[in-house]
């Protein structure tokens, strides 16, 4: 089927060209990273971890939420999720082939990925973060791949396939779960030493990538004659409205816990995050953006007007999508390391070179989602039914 992806018209053409050069400056900005070490980044003694894994930890939510429409599809035979499913699955790939770019290029040196391989510590939960990505990818690839092959020469799947989909299940959310294990892991982060960090992620998860998927069907349906089909997404909206309230009530306990309690601790990350402190507020205004996006899309969710309508609800995924980047993809990990162990803020700010390579490997991640999506839309464009 790979074929399939050798053909399209020159829009689809100029696409790919598009991300070709993105993906090329962001690999020069890494050769420059890989020959000068991650000092050319923003990481510092005081703060270790930053955009990269920030957009890791984001994407590891993404790959999880395909479970929103596997889990119906497959597990309570939900049939209209019959045409999007294969879309959340590519997703899926798509994403967590960048949240391993994006550690690969953490490490600095990307032999260091060895260290896990040679020498595995089964009581590291870096350890089962790797077995959990690498597991996950290979889960989504074969039952994606089969099940499509399968529907182009008009059979059922595999009787082998169906397992791996019951597994991919759980270890859809065992992925998140398991990265939320690295920060709550942590005593000495106090933001992170909360034990709803595995809850707050997987609702988060569950809003941000069905947001998502959500507008890529709607791209899909303009571009291609594949229609994933209005009752799906209709079922997807619906999922993404509990989340957001789960997600941004998850929020709320934190706040609350913090400030009831008196905790100086645990109130200083969240105080630098909305207000500042010690002079220092490089995020405040992208948290209060969030906040504002959160509560957008909330109103234009809730309602089911505007829920209902392509409009609107492209608006409220847009808004649901970028509130959850903020808040995950840039908030949470910064703030665990504010203030530092000696009560001292060390702010954090990307550098362009660290921009360059995160904005190369959202590239590649796209560059892999539209291949995988030229093949699916083929495929479904070729099997629908004749009028």
């Amino acid at each position: 089927m790979l074929e399939r992806a050798l053909t399209g018209d020159k829009r689809y053409y100029r696409w790919l060209m598009f991300l070709l050069v993105l993906m090329g400056l962001g690999f020069a900005s890494y050769l420059y990273q890989f020959n000068k070490g991650l000092t050319i980044t923003g990481l510092s003694r005081d703060v270790s971890w930053g955009f990269y894994i920030a957009q890791f930890t984001f994407l590891v939510g993404v790959a999880a939420s395909a479970v929103m429409v596997v889990l119906p599809y497959y597990l309570h035979n939900v049939k209209v999720f019959g045409k999007i499913t294969i879309l959340g699955e590519f997703l899926a790939i798509a994403s967590v082939t960048m949240c391993l770019l994006f550690i690969i290029v953490d490490l600095g040196k990307p032999m260091r990925l060895l260290n896990v391989l040679l020498y595995p510590t089964p009581n590291s939960i870096l350890f089962w973060d790797m077995v959990v990505l690498n597991g996950y990818l290979f889960l989504n690839l074969l039952i994606g791949w089969n099940v499509l092959e399968a529907e182009r020469k008009g059979v059922h799947y595999p009787n082998w396939v169906k397992p791996l989909i019951y597994i991919s299940i759980p270890w859809a959310v065992s992925i998140h779960t398991v990265t939320a294990f690295l920060y709550a892991g942590l005593p000495g982060r106090h933001y992170w030493l909360t034990a709803i960090m595995a809850a707050r992620f997987l609702a988060s998860a569950f809003a941000s990538g069905p947001a998502l998927l959500i507008l890529l069907a709607f791209l899909v349906k303009k571009y291609t004659k594949f229609d994933p089909g209005k009752e799906a997404i209709d079922k997807l909206s619906q999922i993404i409205t509990y989340a957001m309230i789960i997600s941004l009530f998850f929020v709320g306990l934190e706040v609350f816990t913090a400030f009831y309690s008196n905790i100086p601790s645990h109130m200083e990350a969240i105080e630098y995050l909305f207000f500042g402190i010690h002079g220092h507020g490089r995020l405040v205004p992208f948290m209060w953006l969030f906040l504002i996006l959160a509560i957008v899309a909330l109103v234009l969710l809730i309602n089911p007007n505007t829920r209902k309508q392509e409009k609107t609800l492209k608006i409220a995924c847009l808004a649901t999508f970028f509130s959850m980047w903020l808040e995950k993809g840039l908030g949470l990990v910064i703030a665990g390391f504010i203030p530092n162990p000696f009560n001292e803020v060390r702010e954090y700010a990307p550098t362009i070179p660290e921009l360059m390579i995160a904005i190369g490997v959202w590239a590649t991640g796209f560059f892999v989602l539209t291949i995988l999506y030229k093949i699916a839309t083929s495929v479904k464009e070729e099997t629908a039914p004749s009028i």
